[in-house]
């Protein structure tokens, strides 16, 4: 399944006359809700991540979102290119330090590269990444934080959604004119280099070979479901919307190959040599983990229940297609459209959850707008503005009507690095209930 079309790469020209997006307004709008933002629950902790997926979604499916939406998002960025998880007073300037997410930042630069029309902010939002970037290639959730596979993944996206080298952390793999965010970074080490760190070689327990942990920062890794379903996706080079090519490699992902003496660990030695051997590690412990638990994986947030993890397990859904195993990502595709799995149950009425369920069966080649009998599609526009347009061959406008009316899609013309581009999406970062992004917040207050 083609995506739509291919999103419009972004420009570094300035002729575009793109203007700057309007603050984010304080007014309501329809049941309460911020206008333009999608969701009545409070976004806090995880209003530009939502906002952003939303968007996404849309765009992945033939949306066309409403301008109030996409200028609620583009009027959360700060002066200096960052995007906080949520800014209740636009007017007000950010905490560089504090109030800006490597997450948000990325999730926003590939929600706005994919729309168009924003270059602007998607430059300056590419900025801050560069700016931000650690010495071993990866980045924290907040400015100068350990790197974890979450956010570097994250970045990766954005990178890959305007059409830069993701190995590279600095434009065309220079240093940036203020020496920062050079080619890997400040360490000279790529985004790849710091997942592969993250992995787990043959040295770790059987079941936990290929998986990634969400940092190294505290003691010995620790295997993280949410982190590998990232991670698998992002060290293809791909972000949260990719171009799919309809097609199955045959035999499964291929798991860590350990010889005689390879647990006993060393440098470099029992683990994945390149990211397309992580990759595949990686998505073999996914699909190991799936089958276990009978198609689906469970919830790794600190204290949570024994129970499903519906947006980690349509991440890895994601993951799977991307990497061309959509007999593996078949299985726990069909878990979530069930009804007994609860999963569209979960996702009603928040706009995040619905469009994670959107993009995994985008990704896999499913119908979202018939997804175990719910339209996810219709539901998630529900949750915000009312869409500019319905896609062409929906067989319904943005209010749902059937005249199949609405707006073509206007995209910026030209790109950075002269490439068209697609969007790609990481979890980033996997959710529990809810966003990753949010949970991780909250373990922090």
């Amino acid at each position: 399944m083609n995506i739509r079309r291919s999103v419009a790469a972004l420009s570094l020209c300035a002729a575009l006359g793109v203007a700057a997006a309007p603050a984010a307004s304080a007014e309501d709008g329809p049941a309460g809700r911020s206008a333009g933002l999608y969701g009545t629950k409070d976004p806090k902790f995880d209003g530009v991540w939502r906002q952003s997926l939303a968007l996404l979604a849309q765009d992945a499916v033939g949306v066309t979102p409403a301008k109030s939406a996409i200028d609620w998002l583009a009027g959360q960025q700060c002066a200096d290119g960052g995007f906080p998880a949520y800014r209740a007073d636009t007017t007000k300037a950010c905490d560089p330090k504090k109030g800006e997410f490597t997450d948000a930042t990325s999730a926003a630069v590939q929600a706005l590269a994919a729309l168009g029309g924003r270059a602007d902010a998607v430059e300056k939002g590419i900025g801050w990444l560069k700016r931000h970037q650690n010495e071993d290639g990866g980045w924290g959730m907040n400015p100068g934080g350990p790197s974890d596979a979450n956010s570097t993944s994250a970045a990766i996206g954005a990178f890959a959604a305007t059409g830069q080298d993701p190995a590279k952390g600095g434009e065309d793999g220079k240093d940036s004119e203020d020496g920062e965010g050079g080619k890997g970074g400040h360490g000279g080490k790529s985004p790849y280099d710091a997942l592969l760190g993250l992995q787990l070689g043959c040295a770790a327990k059987a079941d936990e070979r290929g998986a990634f942990a969400y940092t190294a920062a505290k003691g010995e890794p620790v295997a993280n479901e949410l982190a590998t379903a990232s991670a698998a996706l992002a060290i293809q080079g791909k972000g949260f919307v990719f171009e799919t090519v309809g097609k199955d490699k045959g035999a499964g992902p291929k798991p860590l190959r350990c010889e005689d003496g390879d647990s006993k660990g060393g440098a470099g030695k029992g683990r994945a040599g390149t990211p397309k051997e992580a990759a595949e590690a990686a998505l073999a412990h996914l699909s190991r983990v799936m089958s276990d638990t009978g198609s689906h994986l469970k919830s790794a947030m600190p204290g949570a229940k024994d129970q499903p993890d519906f947006g980690g397990t349509a991440d890895a859904v994601v993951a799977l297609a991307a990497g061309e195993h959509s007999a593996a990502a078949g299985k726990p595709l069909q878990w979530l459209q069930s009804k007994d799995s609860g999963a569209v149950a979960w996702a009603k009425g928040d706009p995040g959850a619905l469009a994670k369920l959107v993009l995994a069966a985008h990704a896999a080649g499913a119908n979202p707008r018939d997804f175990g009998g719910a339209d996810l599609v219709q539901q998630l526009n529900a949750t915000g503005p009312k869409p500019e347009a319905a896609a062409p061959d929906s067989g319904a406008d943005a209010e749902g009507d059937s005249d199949g009316k609405g707006e073509e899609k206007k995209s910026d013309g030209g790109g950075i690095g002269g490439v068209w581009w697609t969007v790609g999406v990481c979890a980033v970062a996997g959710v529990g209930i809810g966003f990753l992004l949010s949970g991780r917040k909250r373990q922090q207050l």
